[in-house]
Parts: C-alpha cells; structure tokens; sequence
C-alpha cells in the first residue's frame, strides 16, 4: 500500500513539475531537467539534408506570409514548386513529433510538457539532430498549412482545399500572423546558430586551444531545449489563424521575444568568440608553415613572426639602432639573419657578444662557403610580459648604449608571434640568437655557444661548424683529459683557462703568483658581465706526466702526416697539423709556454716572458673590459703589441724522432756496393734565419 502511494506521488510530482511555466525557471533548471532526458548519441541522422530541406520550406513559408502581411496579392507559382520536396522527406517520427505538437493544448506549460516527451522520444540523437528532427516537423505543418497559392478570388476547387486547411481568414489576422512570422523567424536564426555550434565542434579543435567552445557545450541544452518549445508552440498557434481564440497574444509575443532575443545574443557572442579563438589557431598554423616548411623567403618568415596583420607593419615596427630610421622587413631580403630573442634584463653578455661580432662582420669581408659577412644582419626581437612605461624607458635606455648597426623591433606584443617564436625556437626565456638564411631556414637554433666560444672564427655560426671547430681541438683536449679529468669539466662550463708549463722553476713561480692575482682582481672590479677565470700547470701534481704529454703530441705529429698521405679530411688536417706545430715549436722557448682558452676554442698560445708580463700588466689594459670587449680580445691585443715591442723574434727548432720511416725522405747509402735505403733514426730541424741563402 506504501509503495503503491509513493509511486503515485512521484507521479503527481512528475506531472507538475512538467506543467510548469519555462519562463519561470532559470537556465540552471532547464540543463538539469533536459540532461536528464539525454543519452550518448547512439541514434544517427542526415541532419544536414534534414536541415536543408526543412528551412527550405520554413522560409519559403515566411516569405508567403510576409507577402500576405503586405500585399495579399496572388504569390508566385514558385513556392509551389519548391516546397513539393518536404514531402519526400518525412518519416514516421516526424509524423508522430507534428501530431504531438499540433495536439498541443495552449498554455506554456503543456508546450513543456510536450518538449520534454519529445526531447525524452529523442535522448540517444546528438543535440544539433533533437533541434533539426523538431525543425522538419514543424516545417511538414507550416509548410502544408502555407503550402496552396493564396488569392484574394479563389476557384472553387481551390477554395475548398483552402477551406480545409483552414487558410480562408489568414488575411483577417494579419496582427497575429506579424507576430507568429517574427518569431519564427528568430528561432531560424536558433536553428542556424545551433547547426554552426555543430560545425565547430566537429571541426576537430583541442578545447583548451578554444576555451569559449567548453562554454557552449553547456549552454547547448538549453538552446536546443527553447527552440523545440518554440516550434511546438508555434505549431499550436496555427489554429489560431481560421478562429476566433481569443489569447494573449501580446503577452505571449514579449516573453518570446525576450527569451529568444537572449537566448541569441549570448549564445552568437559565444559563437562569435569561437570563431576568433579559431582563427587564431588557424593564423598560428599558416604562420608556423611559413615559418618551419614553405617560407622559402627570409622576409616571408619574418613578417610570419612579427607582422600581427595584413600590411599592418607599424604596429611592430623595425628599426635601425644606429640611425633611429624605421625600415621595411624587405630590407632583409636575400641576407643571413641573427636573431636576438630576448628579455630586457641581463642581456649584457649577448649584447657584448653580438657587438663584437657585428664589429668583426665589418673588418675585411671575406667569403667562407660561399657565405659572405656583409651579408649577415642581426634583428633584436625583445619580449616582455607588458610593455608598461618602465619597460618602454628601459628599452630605450638599452638602445641609446647600444650604438651600432643592428636592427630592433620595437614594443613586440603580438601573442601568435611571441607563441610562434616560443615553439619553434625553443625560447623559454632565456636569450637565444638563432640564425636564418635567406631562404627562410633555420641553419642554427642557437648561435650563442658558437659565437661565445669561436667569436668571429665561428662563422658563419651554422651547426656544423661548431663540430668542425670542435673537432679541429679535439686533439689537444683529448690529452689534456687524460692527464686530469678536471680539465673536461672546465672546458665544458665555457670558463677562461691558463694551462701553462716549462722548465724555469723561477718563470713557474713568477707566472702562477701572476695568474692568481689576476683572478682577484677579476673578481674585484664592477664588469658588465661575469668573467671567471681558472688556471692549470702541466705537471705539478706530477711531473712525470710532462714528457707523457709530450711524447703524445709528438706521435699525433706523426700520425698526423700518415692521414694526410693517405688522403683524410684536408681541410681538418691542415689545421691540426698547424697547431700541433706550433704547440711544439712553443715548447722550445727557454722561459716556459702558456695557451689561454675558453671552452674548447683555444683562444692564443703564447711564448712565456710575453704572457707573463700580460697577466701582470692587467691593470694597465683591463678598462678596455669596461668598454664592451671581452677578456680574451683584451689580453690578446696587449700581448700582442708586448710581443710586437719587447719580446725580439725567436727561430725555433723541432727535433723530430721515432718517426715512422714511411713518412719521411728516404736516403740510399752512399757506399756504391751497397745503395740500400739507410734507417732514418732523428730529424733534427733548425730556421735558417739570418744566414745567407
């Protein structure tokens, strides 16, 4: 008895809740009672022939009454010709979903109840197909009931068929007619917005790259569920049309009206800001094909970055640092890019980096590869998080220090670019100076480490010259390595190293007192940037390492030559074989020998007495420091006029032995019975300088 009363009582509860008034319940309400009645989309439909067809006949219909409403003279035998298709479209459910909303009882209410039944009859279509399927229904009523020709003298035949469907006073309540017409014409415009939302959504779009559309699919039910109430209460207004009813047809008009005119403006705003978020993404990835496959043209690529629009340049304009002039990207057609990604705050290192490079660019232009300097430019691209009127002062502070040709695009806020520059060049932050070629590709994501180890002998700053500069020291660091692992970790945190050795005791002492007074004094003065500073002497854990190294470079010298005979990398070759030379040759100097580097580029070798006397002197040249140059350029410049001026030139002399006998000039044995090749036991060569030929 219980369970019987309590089902009744659900029932009771069910059957109020659905008589209730929409219009007083709020949109929350409205989603929680429609998502009730929705399951997965497992029914499918061909909701766009459905929608075709069905605002086909809907409009064709408005345009009947329209012209009924305003001249009531005969309408076009058009109409008939069109609207015949709808009736090949109908199925069984559109026919049970037109009888239901015909059979509507008037009142809001029995218009909820019976959108509910039918939102509960379609809970396994998608959102978009509940609203098109209602859509057909009621455009198989509107259109039958609008469907013969309307004049002010019909024939008989004709006034009888009009008589059934009970059109012989729809020009006597053109008020009503007005009304119905204006209404119907804005839950189309529910329709469009709800078929353009499907669109959207089933263009494949991340929701987190288009956050406005997540808003939608919210909103959604109860846009679908008004514009079903709409039609199956339009549906039920036909009869109004041939009777006399009297209903509040003004009342009736201002809640539509109102309900449908918001139910419109926020969901197109939605729509609208879709629409945008879209286009970004749709902008974002031309410009990032532009930039990473089909530029093909260095000013395509940079208009890519930092043009925000079509032919909008001086929103992001492009300046010459030197001259204060605005220039057009095409001024970096056909020429090697540097560009400087950066924040405002501690740049000075790249600053001093660039300055020295675009100074080096300009000293005798050469070509390497068939790349040539003057055809290298360097393009600042700062970013911030907002150009305030701080960050604008702090710029320009930057600029007025920074005196020299390079280019600079000035207060860049353009998002797609700054996510652009992001992405494809990896920036987080932290400056980066990638290098772009003429043809729009990227030759290094990063110049920074080969410019600030190699300077100028990097260039032209691609990747693969790194590696090659690298490889051309490997030599060297290789047994450096072995002699004291230490010396890889140095090497790799880009410091400047001292590694020093000879046979005076009294010159080892003088110079290592002098290299530690220099790293004081370093550290003492106020420098743009940080310079640390680390020394190494051969052999003073252990000095039997010293002759090890030695014998080492020695054989390379001879391994060397084979490789060259038997036809190796030439160009490599060359130089190694050089530099070994050269190492050797400075071994020979009476004082001791001294090779400054930074990373892996060996920045100078030099003879002793002349780099001690640098090292000591370092009060003398270290304000050319404060002037934007760096330390090594400093030292070699003052080491090179001491050499120049105190240091009078030396001949060396190389002594060459346990040579493999294949590498050198083989001699026959003077005896004449014998004439066999004699073994070559040492070579010992000596510069002929000064004596005469």
């Amino acid at each position: 008895m219980s369970k019987s009363l309590s089902s009744t009582n659900n029932v009771q509860q069910g059957k109020t809740n659905l008589l209730q008034n929409p219009f007083e319940f709020s949109d929350e309400q409205i989603l929680d009672n429609v998502y009730r009645t929705h399951f997965h989309c497992v029914e499918k439909c061909d909701v766009t022939s459905l929608h075709t067809v069905a605002s086909c006949v809907i409009n064709h219909s408005i345009e009947i009454t329209d012209t009924v409403i305003t001249k009531g003279s005969q309408l076009s035998d058009r109409f008939r010709e069109d609207t015949t298709i709808t009736s090949q479209q109908l199925t069984a459910k559109l026919k049970r979903i037109a009888c239901q909303m015909v059979c509507t009882a008037r009142g809001d209410h029995y218009a909820h109840h019976t959108t509910m039944l039918i939102l509960e009859q379609l809970k396994a279509y998608s959102w978009d197909a509940k609203a098109l399927i209602v859509q057909a229904a009621f455009a198989l009523e509107y259109g039958k009931f609008l469907y013969l020709p309307l004049t002010t003298q019909y024939q008989m035949s004709e006034k009888s068929l009009a008589d059934l469907n009970g059109l012989l006073m729809i020009q006597h309540n053109t008020q009503h007619l007005t009304f119905f017409n204006s209404v119907v014409k804005k839950v189309m415009q529910v329709i469009e917005c709800i078929t353009e939302w499907k669109r959207l959504t089933s263009a494949g779009y991340d929701i987190k790259d288009v956050p406005t559309l997540a808003e939608t699919l919210h909103e959604i039910p109860v846009v679908v569920y008004w514009a079903i109430f709409t039609f199956v209460t339009c549906t039920g207004q036909i009869d109004d049309f041939t009777t006399d009813h009297k209903i509040h047809k003004h009342e009736l008009s201002k809640n539509f009206e109102n309900k449908l005119d918001l139910i419109l403006r926020n969901f197109k705003e939605h729509l609208e800001m879709c629409g945008k978020e879209i286009g970004r993404i749709e902008d974002y990835t031309r410009r990032k094909n532009i930039v990473i496959h089909t530029g093909k043209d260095i000013v395509k690529v940079l208009k890519a970055l930092i043009i925000s629009g079509e032919n909008r340049e001086s929103r992001h304009s492009v300046f010459n640092i030197l001259t204060g002039e605005q220039i057009k990207i095409e001024e970096f057609k056909k020429k090697h890019v540097l560009l400087f990604i950066s924040g405002l705050d501690s740049i000075e290192e790249e600053t001093l980096l660039l300055k020295s490079i675009y100074e080096k660019l300009k000293e005798k232009p050469r070509e390497v590869e068939g790349y040539r300097k003057d055809d290298f430019k360097i393009l600042w691209i700062p970013i911030v998080d907002e150009w305030n009127e701080e960050r604008r002062k702090t710029l320009e502070t930057k600029l007025q220090r920074t005196k020299f040709g390079w280019y600079v695009v000035k207060h860049f806020n353009f998002e797609t670019g700054i996510k652009l520059i992001r992405e494809v060049f990896n920036y987080k932050e932290r400056s980066i100076i990638p290098l772009i070629s003429p043809e729009g590709r990227v030759e290094n994501i990063d110049t920074k480490q080969i410019i600030s180890v190699w300077g100028i002998d990097g260039f032209p700053f691609r990747t693969s010259d790194h590696t090659r500069l690298t490889q051309q020291w490997n030599w060297f660091w290789s047994e450096m390595t072995k002699l004291n692992p230490r010396i890889g970790d140095l090497i790799e945190e880009d410091r400047y190293l001292f590694i020093y050795g000879g046979t005076d005791i009294m010159w080892i002492q003088e110079f290592t007192t002098a290299v530690e007074k220099l790293k004081r004094n370093v550290d003492s003065i106020s420098l743009q940037i940080d310079i640390t500073i680390e020394s190494y002497q051969l052999g003073r854990e252990d000095t039997k390492v010293v002759p090890r190294f030695w014998i080492a470079i020695d054989s390379l010298l001879a391994s060397r030559k084979q490789q060259m005979m038997k036809g190796g990398d030439q160009g490599v070759q060359d130089f190694a074989t050089r530099e070994i030379k050269r190492l050797l040759f400075l071994k020979q100097d009476p004082k001791g020998w001294v090779i400054l580097s930074k990373g892996y580029n060996v920045k100078l070798l030099g003879q002793g007495e002349a780099m001690c006397r640098s090292v000591r002197d370092f009060g003398i040249w270290y304000g050319k420091l404060h002037e934007e140059v760096s330390f090594d350029v400093a030292f070699k410049e003052y080491y090179e006029s001491i050499k120049v001026k105190d240091c009078p030139k030396k001949c060396e002399h190389s002594e060459i032995s346990n040579y493999p006998t294949d590498i050198l000039a083989h001699i026959p044995c003077p005896n004449m019975e014998c004439g066999r090749s004699m073994e070559v036991t040492s070579v010992n060569y000596r510069c002929c300088h000064g004596l005469e030929p």
